[in-house]
């Protein structure tokens, strides 16, 4: 079988591509050059043949190959700098031995006399070393692109599900906005019509005792009116009487003079009830104040504390309404599952699985203090991580004068002034735990859960210090009415 395509373009002189390309009578090729300086040296022997087959020629004529010339022309158009600047540490090729190439556009190993050259023509070809680091400076930036674009679009996820969550809360705000304002105009509706009621029945009340005073007062008068032209019938008479000088005048009349008298002197003892003015002033907001106070909800929870639960160092009052950390030794009280055992804490013997319900805790003069809700099932052993994964929401005191959250991590609170006393808001039904200042009402901090059962209220007043900080207690301020 005839040599490839690629093989014809070597000289069998220089074993180079053709320059300039000739042929000899015998159809063998040869660079004139390389063929001219070969018989310069056959000179000697007078005889000139074809390096090829060994025909001699006397006066051989040098014939141009156009066709091939074209050949290595198209050739002679691929990237020989390549083939200049190849290393010689580059892999060498099995069959010539000569240096391998890398065509980048294709990710191929050339060999310039085993490859079609043509079709490599337009390609970005190098050596093996300098592709090699090439491709790898190029891996490396792939691979960064690669991260950046992953960062890209990982941000572009998270700014999607961002602009989603931020889009819910739109709607979810205007929806709860347009609920809170109806929620709102309700409940002081109710307030307005309690108070109408009120104001009505109070009027009315008012009328009534007016009306039964003046009825009581109007047949008084017409019992001393009458009375009293009676008394003045019997002056007249006496009158008349002391100003007879006849004796014997004033005397006949003497003997029915008392049967005339008769029934014409009363004592008046006048007995009679003031009108109830002051039923109608006083603390007049603060009555109307109380009689709303049973229609009110929630009203403030009574709560007391449970003693069964109380750490050893704590010491209840009486009525189990405050709590404070004693510095002295711990009390000998019994240990059990429901005590805790670390933490200085106590809860409250209520527990609440359903319902709305307010309680405040005074927390005045204070440096430290727990202060939420716990499960019932909550562990007591140990030392606890006071948050909502652990069963515990609560709001925390801590380093005298701030005020946190305890959420995983703590959410610092925007409080202004010092805090002396704490509202606790539970709709359990709704999932909802509000802390107020309860001397304002002004919002601390809200904690929105799916309570998984009964919940308890959790009190902490810290530890005392023997410089006289913190030894005020917990106080469960009972509103009573």
């Amino acid at each position: 079988m005839a040599c490839s395509l690629k093989d014809e373009l070597l000289c069998s002189i220089c074993l180079s591509i053709y320059q300039d390309p000739v042929s000899l009578g015998c159809e063998h090729y040869f660079c004139r050059r390389c063929i001219t300086e070969h018989w310069v040296r056959q000179e000697a022997q007078g005889a000139r043949d074809c390096p090829e087959c060994r025909r001699t020629f006397a006066e051989p004529a040098l014939a141009p190959s156009l066709k091939l010339a074209n050949i290595v022309e198209r050739y002679s158009a691929f990237p020989l700098d390549a083939i200049l600047n190849a290393r010689r540490a580059a892999r060498p090729c099995q069959a010539h031995d000569k240096v391998k190439l890398f065509c980048l556009t294709d990710r191929a190993l050339l060999c310039f006399f085993c490859d079609e050259p043509a079709l490599h023509e337009q390609h970005q070809v190098t050596g093996i070393d300098d592709a090699f680091e090439e491709l790898q400076a190029l891996c490396v930036f792939q691979r960064e692109l690669k991260e950046q674009l992953q960062a890209l679009q990982d941000s572009e996820r998270e700014h999607t599900e961002a602009l989603q969550l931020l889009k819910r809360q739109l709607a979810e705000t205007k929806s709860s906005t347009k609920s809170l304002r109806t929620t709102i105009g309700e409940a002081f509706e109710r307030l307005h019509r309690l108070l109408r009621e009120r104001q009505k029945a109070m009027l009315e009340e008012l009328e009534a005792d007016t009306a039964r005073t003046l009825t009581d007062i109007e047949q008084k008068v017409q019992r001393y009116s009458q009375q009293l032209r009676k008394v003045q019938e019997g002056a007249q008479i006496l009158q008349e009487r002391l100003a007879e000088t006849d004796r014997h005048t004033f005397l006949a009349g003497v003997a029915s003079l008392s049967e005339r008298l008769k029934g014409k002197i009363h004592e008046t003892n006048l007995t009679y009830e003031d009108f109830p003015t002051s039923k109608y002033t006083g603390p007049l907001q603060y009555t109307i104040w109380k009689s709303l106070f049973q229609d009110i909800h929630p009203v403030p929870a009574a709560l007391t504390l449970d003693p069964g639960t109380a750490h050893q160092r704590l010491i209840l009052s009486d009525d189990c309404t405050i709590v404070a950390y004693g510095n002295l030794h711990p009390q000998p009280l019994q240990d059990s599952p429901k005590r805790f055992d670390v933490e200085v804490s106590v809860l409250g013997s209520e527990a609440f699985s359903s319902g709305v319900h307010y309680w405040e805790v005074v927390v005045a003069e204070k440096t430290q203090w727990v202060i939420g809700l716990a499960h019932e099932a909550a562990s007591r052993k140990g030392s606890i991580q006071i948050q909502p994964s652990r069963g515990f929401y609560c709001i925390v005191m801590h380093d005298g004068n701030q005020y946190s959250a305890c959420t995983e991590p703590w959410t610092r609170l925007n409080v202004r002034d010092k805090l002396d006393k704490v509202g606790v808001f539970l709709d359990y039904d709704q999932g909802l735990l509000i802390f107020y200042n309860a001397d304002d009402m002004s919002w601390l901090y809200t904690f929105r859960e799916k309570f998984p059962g009964k919940l308890c209220s959790y009190f902490s007043p810290g530890q005392s210090h023997a410089n006289g900080k913190n030894v005020q207690p917990l106080r469960i301020n009972t509103v009573r009415i």
